[in-house]
Protein backbone atom coordinates (compact mmCIF):
# COMPACT_ATOMS: atom_id res chain seq x y z
CA UNK A 1 0.00 0.00 0.00
CA UNK A 2 1.17 3.54 -0.75
CA UNK A 3 0.78 6.66 1.40
CA UNK A 4 1.04 10.30 0.42
CA UNK A 5 0.77 13.87 1.71
CA UNK A 6 0.60 17.36 0.22
CA UNK A 7 2.25 20.50 1.60
CA UNK A 8 1.87 24.09 0.43
CA UNK A 9 4.30 26.86 1.38
CA UNK A 10 4.83 30.47 0.38
CA UNK A 11 7.80 29.56 -1.83
CA UNK A 12 10.68 27.11 -2.19
CA UNK A 13 13.89 28.88 -3.17
CA UNK A 14 16.64 27.83 -0.73
CA UNK A 15 18.95 25.29 -2.37
CA UNK A 16 20.22 24.25 1.09
CA UNK A 17 16.68 23.35 2.15
CA UNK A 18 16.05 21.51 -1.14
CA UNK A 19 19.25 19.51 -0.53
CA UNK A 20 17.96 18.63 2.97
CA UNK A 21 14.62 17.53 1.45
CA UNK A 22 16.47 15.33 -1.05
CA UNK A 23 18.53 13.70 1.71
CA UNK A 24 15.34 13.10 3.72
CA UNK A 25 13.59 11.57 0.69
CA UNK A 26 16.49 9.17 0.21
CA UNK A 27 16.77 8.37 3.93
CA UNK A 28 13.04 7.69 4.35
CA UNK A 29 12.69 5.96 0.95
CA UNK A 30 10.07 8.41 -0.34
CA UNK A 31 9.26 9.90 -3.72
CA UNK A 32 9.09 13.71 -3.49
CA UNK A 33 7.95 16.23 -6.08
CA UNK A 34 8.60 19.95 -5.51
CA UNK A 35 7.27 23.01 -7.26
CA UNK A 36 10.16 25.36 -6.56
CA UNK A 37 11.35 28.77 -7.64
CA UNK A 38 8.31 30.90 -6.85
CA UNK A 39 4.91 31.17 -5.26
CA UNK A 40 3.29 28.87 -4.32
CA UNK A 41 5.72 26.24 -3.15
CA UNK A 42 4.17 22.78 -3.39
CA UNK A 43 5.51 19.50 -2.03
CA UNK A 44 4.11 16.04 -2.75
CA UNK A 45 5.48 13.04 -0.89
CA UNK A 46 4.70 9.38 -1.45
CA UNK A 47 6.01 6.37 0.41
CA UNK A 48 5.37 2.68 0.90
CA UNK A 49 4.57 3.10 4.59
CA UNK A 50 2.86 5.82 6.59
CA UNK A 51 5.72 6.27 9.05
CA UNK A 52 8.21 7.19 6.30
CA UNK A 53 5.80 9.82 4.94
CA UNK A 54 5.21 11.15 8.47
CA UNK A 55 8.96 11.35 9.10
CA UNK A 56 9.56 13.22 5.82
CA UNK A 57 6.78 15.71 6.69
CA UNK A 58 8.45 16.27 10.07
CA UNK A 59 11.72 17.14 8.31
CA UNK A 60 9.83 19.78 6.31
CA UNK A 61 8.28 21.19 9.52
CA UNK A 62 11.72 21.55 11.10
CA UNK A 63 12.96 23.56 8.09
CA UNK A 64 10.44 26.26 9.07
CA UNK A 65 9.09 27.17 5.65
CA UNK A 66 7.11 30.41 5.49
CA UNK A 67 3.35 29.77 5.48
CA UNK A 68 3.74 25.97 5.94
CA UNK A 69 0.38 24.25 5.37
CA UNK A 70 -0.08 20.49 5.54
CA UNK A 71 -3.10 20.59 3.23
CA UNK A 72 -3.48 16.82 3.01
CA UNK A 73 -2.27 14.79 5.97
CA UNK A 74 -0.39 11.53 5.38
CA UNK A 75 -2.86 8.86 4.35
CA UNK A 76 -3.42 5.99 1.94
CA UNK A 77 -3.17 6.91 -1.74
CA UNK A 78 -6.60 7.33 -3.27
CA UNK A 79 -5.83 6.37 -6.86
CA UNK A 80 -8.13 7.42 -9.65
CA UNK A 81 -8.48 6.41 -13.21
CA UNK A 82 -10.93 5.78 -15.98
CA UNK A 83 -14.34 4.70 -14.63
CA UNK A 84 -13.05 4.78 -11.05
CA UNK A 85 -10.35 2.19 -11.64
CA UNK A 86 -7.02 2.86 -10.03
CA UNK A 87 -4.53 4.00 -12.63
CA UNK A 88 -1.61 2.52 -10.67
CA UNK A 89 -1.40 -0.49 -8.47
CA UNK A 90 -0.97 0.43 -4.80
CA UNK A 91 1.65 -2.32 -4.65
CA UNK A 92 3.62 -0.83 -7.55
CA UNK A 93 6.32 0.55 -5.26
CA UNK A 94 7.87 3.97 -4.95
CA UNK A 95 10.52 5.57 -7.14
CA UNK A 96 12.68 6.96 -4.33
CA UNK A 97 14.18 10.42 -4.73
CA UNK A 98 13.32 14.05 -5.33
CA UNK A 99 12.19 15.75 -8.53
CA UNK A 100 11.56 19.46 -9.13
CA UNK A 101 9.31 21.31 -11.55
CA UNK A 102 9.09 25.04 -12.27
CA UNK A 103 5.36 25.47 -12.82
CA UNK A 104 2.07 24.54 -11.19
CA UNK A 105 0.93 23.29 -14.59
CA UNK A 106 3.81 20.80 -14.80
CA UNK A 107 3.16 19.78 -11.17
CA UNK A 108 -0.47 19.06 -12.08
CA UNK A 109 0.66 17.03 -15.08
CA UNK A 110 2.89 14.91 -12.81
CA UNK A 111 -0.01 14.41 -10.39
CA UNK A 112 -2.15 13.21 -13.28
CA UNK A 113 0.61 10.75 -14.30
CA UNK A 114 0.69 9.39 -10.73
CA UNK A 115 -3.09 8.97 -10.71
CA UNK A 116 -3.81 11.50 -7.97
CA UNK A 117 -4.83 14.57 -10.01
CA UNK A 118 -8.34 14.97 -8.54
CA UNK A 119 -7.00 14.40 -5.02
CA UNK A 120 -4.32 17.07 -5.65
CA UNK A 121 -6.81 19.58 -7.09
CA UNK A 122 -9.06 19.12 -4.04
CA UNK A 123 -6.11 19.53 -1.66
CA UNK A 124 -5.00 22.72 -3.42
CA UNK A 125 -8.52 24.14 -3.18
CA UNK A 126 -9.10 24.17 -6.96
CA UNK A 127 -12.27 22.10 -6.67
CA UNK A 128 -14.70 21.38 -3.82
Amino acid sequence: MLYNALIRTHHITSRKKVAALKRAADAHKCHVLLRSGGCPGIMYVEGSDKSSVDEWVNVVRKLRYKDFQLVTRPGAVEGEGVDGEKSRSPDAGVDVGLAEVDSVREFGHRMEERGVWKWWRKGMGYQP
